[in-house]
């Protein structure tokens, strides 16, 4: 029987984790471990990608799916430092994961590699924890405190394995070397509960409230059902950050939709119509649409106290975890609903929902890029995943793609890297082979990594029970990174023509490419009929206008706050009808 070796162990204590798979780029650094995966009989897997920053884009896309902890692995020197824009997009977007990387320090003094310190290099990134294995009774109690940071503190860490290390042989160890596994992967590890007082002046302030307003984060997830009962006792109106547009069902009648730059008039309406306002697990940067400060009574709800208070001013702190907190707020709080703010909200979702149905029927050339969004939103799957891209994509899954309750949604919101799509899409898919899911992007992204990470989906797709993995790009031509009103011209802003849908073919893949808009609707109907994954190419008019919302009370923003600022925000509210009926309610 051949030596139990640290690689061996390595892949026994990911194991006991429960890790199902982890995402790479092989290399000679890290090959005893790649080859203990190999040997393990896909318990777990070992997910190879086309290049270390779509690895660390799949671990990250894992924990943002399934709320465990992700991993991937890669060699010293460059293939590091590949991982670490996928690590970033963990760290700021609070998600869990483990990245082992190898190291091989025998060439040369002077190389290349060791120029490149790993722990000074995932020292910010992995801030958390960045740790050297250094003897083989060290790796086990190493890799679970890797483990247990990155649940606790729902970000990032780092284990850097020298090669000499994972070959070599393990001795016989003691059952407390072994480590004591005590806390469910991705999850909080104690219940969090703010203080009775904390509770009881929020309560109040929220049943005096005449016009609650309520935006909900990714903090808010596992809360939808608490969110809705204490927005309808407060008869409040509810809005959501990016990273919050799955929490609730977006066809609720009082649901304005995403706020910011990407976001809806009905949602910046409301902001500036309420005067309390409720944040649950929200770190929303897009700021200017809040409401003026001296406006609102803020009450914000997060289970990371650090972040309270970080993006606006907070009347009451509770820190806690979002439905646990909700549920003992659903207990003070008295059922005195004011239907009146309720119907001027309702209102106003209708009217931006007109207004969106206007913008996706535009007439482009080719096609209106928000008319694809608006026809995939009316066959969306009941159930599955969307991984949505950077670039003027998120525009129109903020404002066109209505999520229903069950189908989850994921981008990165935070750093916002493009090229995250895709990879995340993997994840997704892997995690659930009897999902359908689907990636969103545009061509500029498709380009970045797109193209290169199909081979990973056609080398993986005929062992899914659904074979439903459906990439849309919509192909705008448009170099300059924006889109949205600008029309391409000389080089530097017109990117090549690519024949994405041809080259899903030549991969085995199933690929439609439509210039019509006629011809979305159906379309959609085959790529998501399909008995393969698939690539929906869509050729649409880079000229059509991002259109951000107007910022309610932005001929305000100037002003400095003084004494006399609530006074002012009275006298010159925006001339919207919410904010003008929100006076007359007051």
């Amino acid at each position: 029987m051949p030596d139990r070796t640290v690689a061996d162990l390595v892949v026994e204590r990911l194991r006991a984790w429960h890790v199902p798979r982890v995402f790479g780029y092989p290399g000679a650094a890290i090959a005893p471990v790649v080859a203990a995966l190999d040997a393990a009989g896909g318990d777990p897997q070992f997910i190879p990608a086309r290049h270390e920053e779509t690895a660390a884009f799949m671990a990250t896309g894992h924990a943002k799916f399934t709320g465990e902890i992700g991993v991937c692995l890669a060699t010293q020197g460059p293939s590091a430092v590949h991982l670490l824009n996928g690590l970033y997009d963990a760290k700021l977007d609070s998600k869990p994961v483990v990245a082992i990387v190898g190291e091989d320090v025998t060439g040369p003094l002077g190389g290349a590699y060791e120029e490149i310190g790993l722990s000074r290099l995932f020292g910010d990134v992995c801030n958390q924890f960045v740790r050297y294995g250094r003897v083989p009774e060290q790796v086990p109690a190493l890799l679970d405190q890797a483990f247990r940071t990155a649940a606790a503190t729902r970000s990032p860490t780092c284990v850097v394995l020298p090669h000499a290390l994972q070959v070599a042989t393990v001795p016989d160890l003691q059952p407390q070397t072994a480590g004591v596994l005590s806390a469910v992967p991705g999850e909080p590890l104690a219940r969090v509960l703010p203080h009775d007082g904390d509770l009881d002046a929020a309560a109040s302030l929220l049943a005096t409230g005449q016009r609650v307003a309520i935006l909900v984060g990714q903090g808010g997830h596992g809360a939808a059902g608490e969110i809705v009962a204490l927005a309808d006792r407060l008869g409040a109106g509810v809005a959501a950050s990016l990273l919050g547009k799955p929490v609730l069902d977006e066809r609720l009648p009082f649901h304005t939709g995403v706020l910011g730059e990407v976001g809806t008039t009905a949602a910046a309406q409301l902001m500036g119509g309420c005067d309390t306002l409720l944040l649950i697990g929200t770190n929303d940067p897009w700021t200017d649409w809040f409401p003026l400060p001296g406006q609102v009574r803020t009450i914000q709800v997060d289970i990371d106290g650090r972040r309270i208070g970080t993006r606006y001013p907070v009347d009451v702190p509770l820190v806690g975890d979002a439905a646990e907190t909700l549920r003992a707020l659903l207990a003070r709080v008295p059922d005195r609903p004011n239907q009146a703010w309720r119907g001027v909200v309702e209102s106003s979702v209708d009217r931006w929902r007109e207004e969106a149905a206007a913008r996706a029927a535009a007439p482009a050339e080719p096609i209106n890029p928000q008319h694809v969004l608006h026809e995939l939103s009316a066959r969306l799957p009941p159930r599955g995943a969307v991984a949505v891209d950077v670039g003027s994509i998120i525009y129109w899954y903020a404002r066109h793609l209505e999520l229903p309750p069950g189908v989850r949604a994921q981008l990165c919101g935070t750093l916002g890297v493009m090229g995250c799509a895709l990879p995340y899409a993997v994840a997704a898919k892997l995690a659930r082979p009897d999902e359908p899911v689907l990636a969103l992007l545009g061509d500029g992204a498709m380009q970045l990594n797109g193209l290169a990470e199909l081979i990973t989906v056609a080398h993986h797709w005929r062992q899914w029970r659904d074979p439903r993995l459906v990439v849309l790009v919509l192909n705008n031509r448009d170099h300059s990174g924006t889109g949205g009103g600008r029309q391409p011209g000389g080089y530097a802003e017109r990117r090549p023509d690519v024949p994405y849908a041809g080259w899903a073919r030549l991969l085995g893949l199933h690929g439609v490419r439509v210039d019509r808009p006629e011809l979305v609707g159906p379309a959609w109907d085959e790529v998501l009929a399909a008995d393969r994954p698939g690539v929906l190419e869509a050729v649409v008019d880079p000229a059509v206008p991002l259109n951000p919302p107007e910022p309610a009370l932005a001929d305000l923003r100037g002003l400095v706050a003084d004494g006399d600022a609530a006074r002012r925000v009275r006298e010159r509210m925006m001339d919207t009808r919410i904010t003008v009926e929100a006076e007359d309610l007051a």
